[in-house]
């Protein structure tokens, strides 16, 4: 069945390990094909995610790879939920579909900012500013701006994802829509913060050099399963990337590890984030 969507982050995983699980037992597209039964061309269209799986298929190939229980389980889970269209499907042109899906899928969300508080912590005025920057027409900023705020809601589920945020100093001090909104802004992330499963730590100016300077920000989306299905996002002026390469995403997590070891401790950033506010406080009196 064709995907009138376009594959989501989870189908193209899907897709990728119905592959390697075939590369692993040694047969190729032909010889899996006729022992499943299926023409070559169906098995190609669903190992490159042109084709959404039936779970009875997904369960066919498993059963003709073999491996253990619990990557059974998990693989049939994905093909259970490809078929699953969250609430940002109906703001598509407000959100990526993939990035709403692991942002509301993931179990841990570890978040590395060098320009801007990310979404899922913005304020209201904070992100009508960020929004109205990049679009004229008032009704799309509307649109987007409940899209964002739609997200901040997730933080509030009784089954939350954890979210682990480490910014730039330099966010805080970026008066993104003058001093008023940005003391508004920093004494939510500061609410935000005292959360139990947001932690909010800042990578303070005054070390001068830290790891990967001048590379940009970076989102991993990790999941609780047993296969690797941890996910990293970059945004670049170019377009947004998604790395799903296991080898990759094991990289991006040991840099983002080496960035988070150069923040301050969760008292010490909200001590800074305190002072900053009250700056751009006194700014706006």
């Amino acid at each position: 069945m064709p995907n009138e969507y376009g594959p989501t982050a989870r189908h193209r995983r899907l897709a990728a390990e119905l592959r390697h699980r075939r590369e692993t037992v040694g047969l190729t597209p032909e010889q899996a094909a006729s022992t499943l039964g299926w023409h070559r061309t169906k098995l190609v269209r669903i190992e490159t995610a042109v084709n959404m799986p039936s779970v009875a298929d997904v369960e066919r190939i498993l059963d003709t790879y073999g491996g253990g229980d619990a990557v059974k389980a998990t693989l049939l889970q994905l093909a259970r939920e490809i078929r699953t269209r969250g609430w940002w499907t109906s703001y598509g042109d407000a959100i990526s579909g993939s990035y709403g899906e692991l942002e509301d899928a993931a179990d841990r969300i570890r978040s590395w900012q060098t320009e801007v508080v990310p979404g899922l912590l913005q304020h209201e005025n904070y992100a009508r500013t960020l929004i109205e920057g990049e679009n004229s027409d008032q009704a799309e900023v509307d649109r987007r701006l409940s899209a964002r705020m739609k997200r901040r809601a997730l933080l509030s589920l009784i089954n939350a994802p954890s979210l682990d945020v480490v910014l730039a100093e330099e966010v805080l001090r970026r008066p993104v829509g003058g001093p008023a909104v940005m003391a508004q802004q920093l004494r939510a992330l500061l609410e935000d913060a005292a959360r139990p499963n947001v932690s909010v730590r800042v990578v303070p100016i005054s070390i001068g050099y830290r790891p990967n300077l001048g590379l940009g920000s970076l989102t991993l989306f990790e999941f609780d399963a047993a296969i690797e299905l941890d996910t990293a996002h970059v945004d670049a002026m170019s377009g947004e990337t998604y790395v799903e390469d296991i080898t990759q995403v094991r990289r991006c997590t040991f840099e983002l590890d080496r960035i988070s070891g150069a923040a301050l401790s969760a008292d010490d950033s909200a001590a800074l984030i305190a002072e900053i506010a009250k700056e751009f406080q006194s700014h706006d009196a």
